[in-house]
């Protein structure tokens, strides 16, 4: 008798996974690019880093106020078709600050109302483009597809900030123009995906329904620090926001230079992501994952004193790199130890925390620097994050004890 074939442990032999993928990456590309673009633009406005602050603030604002809507959502509904609707949308947003920029604008709360709507239509996809993955490949080839998922956002975080550079130092709207473009490739390419199986288990919608993502991870304090711990360690840890005024009061470089600042801890996540798929993490992940934070912490210290930019760009690129396998660890176990009728709300709660961690942190990092100045607002941050990391290996010992990844029997 024949022995059964098991399914391919490499994502990229599934066809359906392969157009995500790209789809997932035309959206990534659409994002670094407005967001590099928004952010000079704004800077170019005011001069204010609170401004800045309120760019990350608009975008976490809409997936927390949201976080039990957008998960049930992605669990009740077809999640190839949500992120459909949200990709649009977000070419929508594209085209409307196309619009505003022609106009040759002064004030710039009008952006904030494209980005408000930005920032709901993304509260919805993520959720959405998190659990479909698991929908598209076997079991076998999930933790693949998690490190190709970070690896295409990294990419394009190191790419898309260039690129956004170059694309506004030529006009404004040839950055807004080409994003639009990306996310209309994107609704495409999830078009052609086409059927993908959904375990809907139907229920009422009631508050347990609601909080059944905020319950699971709660009942698993393993999860509960990882997500935790990157939460607090980007909010403190986390410089982005004030990357335009690092490239022009600090480091004195232009747009260019600014997207090379953008992009240096792309590099480093791509490289790490990539030693991820090959190796994985297979022993002791505990202890390397707080070992991880708290040198992403003291790099994120050395970029703070910095005014030497290829010194700056080492310890971006280091940054990145340590942050990977937090980011690595958290979406494995998101992903393998979610049942998937819960994994949509699940995902959303995961989504705030992240938000929380990215959006929330430029906030913190541009009202500080508003008022104790950029260097302090990082350099502080860098060593909060140290600090985290020790609190929290002390807060979580089944965490920092734990050595392996794979799922519990009873999360399948």
């Amino acid at each position: 008798m024949d022995t059964p074939q098991q399914p391919s442990a490499n994502a990229l032999s599934h066809p359906a996974y392969v157009k995500y993928i790209s789809a997932l990456l035309c959206h990534s590309f659409a994002a670094q690019i407005m967001t590099i673009a928004i952010s000079w633009q704004v800077y170019d406005i005011t001069r204010n880093p609170w401004d800045l602050g309120l760019i990350g603030l608009s975008q976490f604002l809409p997936a927390l106020m949201l976080v039990l809507v957008t998960g049930l959502v992605a669990d009740r509904f077809n999640r190839r078709v949500v992120i459909g609707i949200c990709l649009f949308a977000e070419m929508g947003c594209a085209l409307a600050f196309v619009t505003f920029t022609l106009a040759h604008p002064t004030l710039v709360w009008p952006m904030f109302a494209i980005l408000a709507v930005l920032g709901v239509a993304r509260a919805f996809l993520a959720p959405s483009a998190d659990a479909l993955a698991p929908n598209l490949l076997p079991r076998e080839a999930i933790p693949h597809g998690i490190s190709l998922n970070s690896m295409s956002w990294q990419l394009a975080n190191i790419t898309g900030p260039v690129v956004g550079g170059l694309l506004y130092g030529i006009a404004g709207e040839v950055a807004y123009a080409t994003a639009a473009l990306l996310a209309a490739l994107a609704v495409v390419l999830v078009v052609l995906i086409g059927h993908t199986e959904q375990r809907n288990r139907i229920e009422d919608t009631t508050i347990h329904s609601l909080l059944a993502g905020f319950r699971f991870i709660k009942s698993e304090p393993v999860v509960l620090g990882a997500i935790s711990l990157d939460l607090f360690a980007v909010l403190l840890g986390g410089a982005t926001a004030l990357m335009p005024v690092y490239a022009r009061d600090i480091l004195k470089v232009d747009e260019l230079g600014l997207g090379l600042l953008r992009s240096a801890p792309g590099v480093g996540a791509v490289v790490m992501a990539l030693w991820l798929s090959r190796y994985g993490i297979k022993d002791h992940a505990g202890r390397i994952l707080f070992t991880c934070v708290a040198a992403f912490g003291v790099f994120t210290t050395v970029f703070g004193f910095s005014t030497w930019l290829p010194l700056s760009l080492f310890a971006l690129v280091m940054m990145g790199a340590f942050d990977m396998v937090s980011v690595y660890v958290r979406e494995t176990l998101m992903q393998l130890w979610t049942p998937d009728e819960v994994r949509g709300r699940v995902n959303a709660v995961n989504r705030v925390f992240i938000g929380a961690s990215n959006d929330l942190g430029e906030f913190r990092a541009g009202s500080v620097a508003a008022h104790l100045g950029a260097v302090t607002a990082v350099a502080a941050g860098g060593v909060g994050t140290v600090m985290v990391a020790g609190l929290w290996s002390w807060m979580f010992p089944g965490l920092r004890r734990a050595r392996r990844l794979e799922a519990r029997a009873d999360a399948s």
